[in-house]
C-alpha cells in the first residue's frame, strides 16, 4: 500500500433466489495505534496489456479489516485481508528466509503437515508501494466460510523485506480482483470456487460496520448479498475496465458550491483502501470547501467543533447521488482524552494509462454496501450499491 504516515494498512442481488447459497465470512477490525510507518499498498498487479504497474492506494486510521481462512489438510488457519484491488492469495511460508522478519511474527504455512499439498515451485513476486514480496507458488485445499476442499494455487511468501508487514494484524492477502490482475496468471480464489462448483456464482458483497468501537468489523458474503445489511434498492453500475473494480463516476459535488469530476471520470472501489482519494487539484479544492487544512505529509486536519456545519460530499454513480455527511467522511480519533478530527479524503495522482481515477475506499464503503458481480457471458460485470442499514449509534 502507499502511505498514510499517521496510520497503517489495513487493511448482488437485491433479493436472493430461494436456495441460493451464501457463504459468510465475519470480518474483524483492529486499530493498531499510531505508528509513523509508511504503509504499503499497490498490490502491484499487471494491468491489461501486461506491463507491471503500481497502484498506490491509501489507508487510514490504522484500521485493518481481515477474516479467517484455512489452507491444507487439516486446515492451517490464517488471517487475511480480502482485497478487491488484487487477485492473488498468499500467506507466509514455514520455509521463509531467516532474515524475512515479518515471517516470524505471523502464522506460516507448513506443507509437510498437509496431506493434500501439491508442489508447484513457480516463482512469484508482487511489488508494493514501500516494499516487495516474493516466494513460490503451491497448490492445496482452501477452507473459507464453511466451504472445504477447494483446490487453489497460492503463494508461499519466502521473502518479505518490507518491515511494515511486521506490525500487520493479518498474515496474508486474498485478492478478489479480476483474473487479469493475477501475478503469474494464477487462477484467483473466487474463480476457483466457481470453477469447482463450490460457489453458485461469482458474486460477493462487503458490509463494513460503521461503529468504530465494535470489534465486529462487518461481513464478507460470497455468492450474493444480505438485504439485512442495506436499504434497498441496489443501484447497479457497470464495470468499465474489468481489472480493478472500475466504474464511471458522473460527478462529485461538495454542498451546492463546488462540482468536481465535472465531465465524468473513472473510479475504483477498493476494500484495501481506507480513504477516498482523487487527483491532487480536485482534492485540494474539496479540502478547502470542507474547511480542512494541511497537517503533515498529505493528511488534512478539521476542527472537530465545526463538523455539524460541514457540507455533504456527493458522488453521482449510475445516475444516483450517493451522499456522505461530515459524520461519514470526517475521521474522529479519541486517544487519552484527546480528540483529533481528520479528513477522509486524500490527494493521489494515478498516471496514465491506468489513471487518473478516484478511489472509493472504506470511508465510502462503510456508508454503502457494495455488491461485486462478475457477471456472465451475456451480461458484463457490475457493482451494486445501497446505503448501509444502521445497526446502532455511532460511526
Amino acid at each position: 500500500m502507499f502511505l498514510s504516515p499517521l496510520l497503517l494498512l489495513l487493511p448482488l442481488l437485491m433479493v436472493e433466489p430461494t436456495g441460493a447459497t451464501l457463504i459468510r465470512i465475519p470480518l474483524r477490525r483492529v486499530y493498531t495505534g499510531h505508528r509513523t510507518l509508511n504503509p504499503l499498498r499497490a498490490w502491484g498487479a499487471p494491468p491489461p496489456g501486461g506491463k507491471p504497474t503500481f497502484v498506490p492506494l491509501s489507508t487510514f486510521m490504522n484500521v485493518q479489516y481481515y477474516g479467517e481462512i484455512g489452507l491444507g489438510t487439516p486446515p492451517q488457519n490464517f488471517s487475511v485481508v480480502f482485497d478487491t484491488g488484487s487477485s492473488n492469495l498468499w500467506v507466509p511460508s514455514k520455509r521463509c528466509y531467516f532474515l524475512s522478519l515479518p515471517c516470524w511474527f505471523h502464522h506460516r504455512f507448513n506443507p509437510k503437515v498437509s496431506s493434500s499439498f501439491k508442489p508447484n515451485g513457480t516463482k512469484f513476486a508482487i511489488q508494493y508501494g514501500t516494499g516487495r514480496l516474493s516466494g513460490i507458488l503451491s497448490e492445496d485445499k482452501l477452507t473459507i466460510g464453511g466451504i472445504t476442499g477447494a483446490s487453489v494455487t497460492f503463494g508461499e511468501a519466502l521473502w518479505e523485506p518490507s518491515l511494515v508487514f511486521i506490525f500487520a494484524h493479518f498474515d496474508g492477502i486474498l485478492g478478489l480482483g479480476f483474473p487479469v490482475l493475477a501475478v503469474e496468471e494464477v487462477r484467483p480464489p473466487l474463480d476457483a470456487l466457481v470453477d469447482q462448483g463450490l460457489l453458485d456464482k461469482p458474486v460477493f458483497s462487503f458490509y463494513l460496520s460503521r461503529d468504530p468501537e465494535a470489534v465486529d468489523g462487518g461481513e464478507l458474503i460470497l455468492g450474493g448479498s444480505d438485504p439485512a445489511h442495506y436499504i434497498p434498492p441496489l443501484t447497479y453500475v457497470p464495470v468499465t475496465v474489468p481489472a480493478y473494480w472500475q466504474i464511471r463516476m458522473e460527478r462529485v459535488k461538495v454542498g451546492t458550491g463546488l462540482t468536481l469530476c465535472a465531465q465524468g471520470c473513472a473510479a475504483i472501489l477498493d476494500t484495501g483502501t481506507s480513504l477516498i482519494t482523487g487527483p491532487t487539484e480536485e482534492i485540494q479544492a474539496l479540502q478547502a470547501a470542507i474547511g480542512a487544512f494541511p497537517l503533515l505529509l498529505g493528511e488534512y486536519f478539521i476542527q472537530c467543533s465545526i463538523i455539524s456545519t460541514l457540507p455533504p460530499v456527493s458522488f453521482n454513480l449510475g445516475g444516483v447521488w450517493f451522499n456522505l455527511t461530515a459524520q461519514d467522511y470526517v475521521i474522529q480519533i479519541s486517544r487519552g482524552g484527546v480528540r483529533l478530527c481528520l479528513s477522509g479524503f486524500r490527494a493521489l495522482d494515478i498516471p496514465p494509462p491506468e489513471g487518473p481515477f478516484w478511489i472509493l475506499g472504506d470511508v465510502f464503503l462503510r456508508s454503502y454496501v457494495a455488491v461485486f458481480d462478475r457477471g456472465n457471458i451475456k451480461e458484463g460485470a457490475r457493482v451494486g450499491l445501497a446505503r448501509t442499514r444502521s445497526r446502532g449509534a455511532g460511526h
